[in-house]
């Protein structure tokens, strides 16, 4: 298995290579499987523990088909996890006599686990319980707060970069807010909301974009250079729409980055178009005209969401 490209449901079809295995010693006895995951509630803001009886790998379809076969155990956070609900939601899962309280163990444990290392989820797939009443963990998986990185050193610096897209690396070295998407139009945008309105125009006008990417309100040159790094790693992108309205952010500099990153980048061509709107505009939009470079200026939203996508649908 190491050092070869394992495919699964959260790969992707391309999947990702092999660099590390972790080898466990087997387990024999094993009576039954079950699913047991803490998550974060949203509606009720609070954790909540979710399992079923008929866990292992097919959960998401029994979800689906038989969600009555889902329990649920809410945690008040501020009164925290007593031993007797765990033990009434080990019974829930079909648990029993010694089994039972082994359960609720693990049940206390996991809540310890995610509270203290500041898991926005764990999941047990599969618990299991053995024929001598012992109850274990055989899987895990856990995903963590990424603002709590700053108390979790130890558990962030476990990250292995190789499992990770290269541009998601880069905008976080950055500080860069990116998701990678499957169109073929690139968003450079600050701002979240208007970083959302600029991907609606985008597919009203025939594109799709390829990108969610919000540089904040204090973006400096050096992070627009790395945006267009990120945006032109992406080879579906034929297309790039930087949409730019400046209040805290000034128009002058991203132009400066702009400008930047188009020389530095110059191999794919891809056409670029920018609307900018706000403080510093008329500075920008000369150091853009000045530049001499192949830049497609445009007066307003929606004309820069139109440019943008006949420019990218012309590329392809």
């Amino acid at each position: 298995m190491l050092n070869k490209t394992l495919v699964t449901k959260q790969t992707g079809p391309k999947g990702q290579r092999v660099n590390l295995l972790y080898v466990t010693e087997a387990v024999t006895g094993i009576k039954r499987e079950l699913y047991l995951a803490l998550l974060l509630d949203r509606k009720t803001a609070s954790p909540m523990f979710i399992g079923s009886a008929e866990g292992g790998m097919g959960i998401e379809e029994l979800a689906q088909k038989c969600p009555e076969k889902i329990k649920r155990m809410r945690i008040n956070v501020q009164e925290g996890i007593s031993h007797d609900n765990c033990v009434a939601f080990a019974k829930e899962l079909g648990f029993s006599g010694r089994a039972s309280e082994n359960a609720a163990e693990q049940v206390k444990a996991l809540y310890n686990v995610g509270k203290s290392k500041d898991c926005t989820q764990v999941e047990i797939n599969p618990l299991v319980e053995l024929e001598n009443g012992d109850v274990m963990c055989i899987d895990a998986k856990l995903s963590f707060d990424d603002n709590a990185e700053f108390r979790q050193k130890d558990i962030f610096s476990l990250a292995d970069d190789t499992q990770i897209d290269p541009k998601e690396v880069l905008a976080k070295k950055y500080d860069l807010n990116y998701i990678a998407l499957d169109g073929n139009v690139g968003c450079l945008v600050n701002g979240a909301g208007l970083a959302m309105a600029t991907m609606d125009l985008i597919s009203m006008n025939g594109g799709r974009p390829a990108n969610f990417l919000d540089v904040g309100g204090s973006a400096t040159r050096e992070q627009i250079v790395a945006a267009f790094q990120i945006i032109t790693g992406d080879e579906k992108v034929k297309g790039i729409l930087v949409n730019i309205f400046g209040g805290i952010m000034r128009c002058d500099i991203i132009a400066e980055g702009i400008v930047a990153a188009s020389r530095e980048l110059k191999g794919r061509n891809i056409p670029v178009v920018v609307r900018l709107s706000g403080s510093k505009e008329e500075e920008g939009k000369r150091i853009l005209q000045e530049s001499g470079l192949p830049l497609h200026p445009a007066r307003n939203f929606e004309e820069a969401a139109k440019l943008a996508c006949k420019l990218a649908a012309e590329s392809a």
